[in-house]
């Protein structure tokens, strides 16, 4: 081979990598890929890698298909109540719910009126009532609701807008026309069981009973598959998860570890281009592009200038031995923080009473990142909290304009 031909060799070899980095991360963050993106593009070319190295270090399935691609993630722990989708609550999940079952069974086209329309032929449903939920679309915050939620699914390739303006039903001006792709739609759903089979072979489970069936995984009763399941959960929790404390580990999975952490952690980290960092109390996988997450720290805003004073106050409290801070004394903080800087913050959260509300919205951005727990009485800072006591926060004169 002349030094030309290596030379080129090097250069595809070195494209290849750096394709298949930007294929896993699109995955990692939006698992579920339709339409012409150059992402998708990427995945269907390194499929056949992409499927081998998930199912090999995290157990998770690659579904490739011409339009679309899947990646069938398992969660590592089922009772984070920090996920979900941003601004989701139980109304709109319960919509979401209706509206795709009513797009499973709808032709190829559909207008928002008529799916709406449906849609409240599902919701008469005995149970739901019994649940509380109420829908007739006649107030404009139930038809804002069920706009939002065909937005995410716009999001997600289920549907594409023809015609029309969904503003307009909401002030019923007018209507909106959309292609339904059934489907991404059948992708859509992430259990390992339909959970009308689950209804069906175990109606004695309660909420949480059905929850684990939905995602239940064999492990095979030997050394050799217990240690791959301890392999597949941490992998799991550092894809997923800010950052994994050993604590929250199992005694098998801890005793993993022992052995196994550096390795584990430079395999993750060298096919994503992701930095490892290896602490006593735990370990995590930092982007340093800052793209593989949904909550930053820090960031631009209000909000963000909130919750980046709120980590460094706790973090102080810390170090003080203080294990335990209680909500109010948070608004507190946060009060006097609107008082000094007033001049950058956006007027509603100057008024009187909006402390508790911004300090609400920090503490869960705080707890999304795992760097704090709720517990009775207030919150407690956990370890990766420490780097935030950085001294006084500085400020730029333009960081934010005045409302």
């Amino acid at each position: 081979m002349t030094e030309s031909q290596r030379g080129l060799k090097d250069v595809l070899t070195h494209q290849q990598g750096e394709e298949r980095e930007r294929a896993l991360r699109a995955l990692l963050m939006r698992p579920l890929l339709a339409g012409g993106s150059a992402e998708l593009t990427l995945v269907r070319r390194h499929a056949q890698y992409l499927r081998e190295w998930l199912n090999r270090e995290t157990g998770w399935v690659l579904h490739v298909e011409r339009e679309c691609a899947r990646l069938f993630k398992r969660p590592a722990t089922l009772d984070d109540g920090t996920r979900g989708l941003p601004e989701f609550d139980s109304y709109r999940y319960t919509l979401l719910c209706l509206a795709c079952a009513v797009l499973e069974r709808a032709d190829s086209q559909i207008t928002l009126a008529e799916l709406g329309r449906r849609l409240l032929e599902g919701a008469v449903d005995p149970e739901l009532a019994a649940q509380g939920f109420i829908c007739s679309l006649e107030p404009v915050r139930e038809r804002r609701a069920l706009v939002y939620v065909c937005r995410y699914l716009l999001e997600v390739g289920v549907l594409v807008l023809v015609a029309g303006d969904d503003e307009a039903y909401i002030d019923r001006s007018g209507d909106a026309l959309y292609d339904v792709h059934r489907r991404v739609l059948a992708l859509l759903p992430c259990g390992s069981r339909g959970p009308s089979w689950i209804a069906a072979t175990q109606p004695e489970l309660k909420f949480e009973g059905r929850l684990r069936a939905l995602v239940a995984e064999h492990t095979p009763e030997t050394d050799e598959g217990r240690r791959t399941a301890a392999r597949h959960q941490l992998a799991r929790q550092l894809l997923d998860d800010p950052v994994v404390y050993r604590d929250d580990l199992t005694d098998f999975e801890r005793e993993y570890l022992a052995s196994q952490r550096g390795p584990l952690v430079a395999r993750l980290a060298e096919v994503l281009g992701l930095k490892g960092e290896l602490r006593s109390e735990g370990m995590a996988l930092i982007d340093p592009e800052g793209e593989l997450t949904d909550v930053h720290i820090p960031d631009v805003g209000t909000d963000a200038h909130a919750t980046l004073l709120i980590a460094e106050h706790l973090a102080e409290k810390a170090r003080s031995e203080v294990t335990l801070v209680s909500m109010p004394e948070l608004a507190a903080f946060l009060r006097s923080a609107a008082d000094r800087y007033r001049k950058y913050w956006r007027k509603e959260t100057r008024e009187p009473g909006a402390e508790g509300p911004l300090a609400d919205m920090a503490v869960a951005r705080l707890e999304a990142l795992k760097l704090l727990r709720r517990v009775d009485g207030g919150v407690q800072p956990r370890e990766a909290l420490f780097r935030y006591a950085i001294g006084t926060a500085e400020h730029l004169e333009q960081t934010e304009v005045p409302l």
